[in-house]
């Protein structure tokens, strides 16, 4: 009768073990299939990575294709620990081109901004301080850099710097000369100190080469105060 209870006992134990190195087993190799598919998708990714050149720039939400979101983000966090990408911003990667004696290359803000603006097909245009040290108004190299967009409004922080795209008008962006537009912008910052005579002598001197009818046609769609100095421009440079 014992030794009828110890076969029964072992055959139960023995059955247990079988079963659950089984299901081990069963679970294992489930797991194999989404860790195929996560290589998969990280190999897919540092190819794209490794085919691009130094200073290009790479937005995870513009490779879905490869996979989900989560995995996608895992795969760029895995780069930036590699050393193989840097991250600018939330969203926004570096494959950076390594100077000898600066060590990485970081693009400036207008470019970077450029970039975001063509990924999303909208135009944009400086503002603000950021317009008016483009025309030596200022030296002071602002943080803040604002752009006019035609897109959505965003800020995008980018280490201690801060993007702005501020939507506006189809109006206010409609000025295609480049120099021309800066002035209409410094001129709206400026306020009533872009009646000074040293600033409108510096934005003489800035538009001296643009057609004066390009200048009077700008001043058409600008405030009234602008317009006014601009039409004063035009005169100082056509006398």
């Amino acid at each position: 009768m014992i030794f009828a209870d110890v076969v029964r006992s072992y055959l139960y134990v023995r059955k247990f073990v079988k079963n659950l190195t089984i299901s081990y087993i069963c679970k294992e190799n489930s797991k194999k299939p989404y860790k195929l598919i996560e290589n998969n998708i990280s190999q897919s990714i540092a190819n794209r990575v490794k085919e691009a050149k130094p200073g290009a720039i790479f937005f995870p939400g513009d490779l879905l294709e490869f996979g989900s979101p989560e995995a996608i983000h895992t795969t760029f966090s895995r780069l930036v620990g590699a050393e193989q990408l840097i991250r600018l911003a939330k969203g926004i990667y570096l494959k950076p081109e390594i100077d000898p004696e600066l060590g990485p290359l970081k693009p400036s803000l207008e470019d970077l901004a450029k970039t975001i603006s063509e990924r999303d097909k909208v135009v944009i245009r400086p503002t603000g301080a950021y317009a008016l040290n483009r025309l030596g108004l200022s030296t002071q190299v602002p943080t803040r850099v604002v752009f006019l967009t035609s897109g959505n409004p965003k800020n995008i922080k980018v280490g201690k710097s801060t993007l702005v795209f501020q939507k506006t008008t189809p109006k206010q962006l409609s000025v295609e000369q480049e120099n021309i537009f800066l002035a209409i912008q410094a001129l709206i910052a400026l306020k009533d100190q872009g009646e000074d005579p040293a600033v409108i002598r510096r934005l003489t001197d800035v538009l001296a080469r643009e057609k004066l009818a390009d200048i009077r046609e700008a001043a058409k769609l600008s405030p009234q105060r602008v317009a006014r100095i601009l039409y004063r421009i035009a005169d100082n440079i056509e006398n």
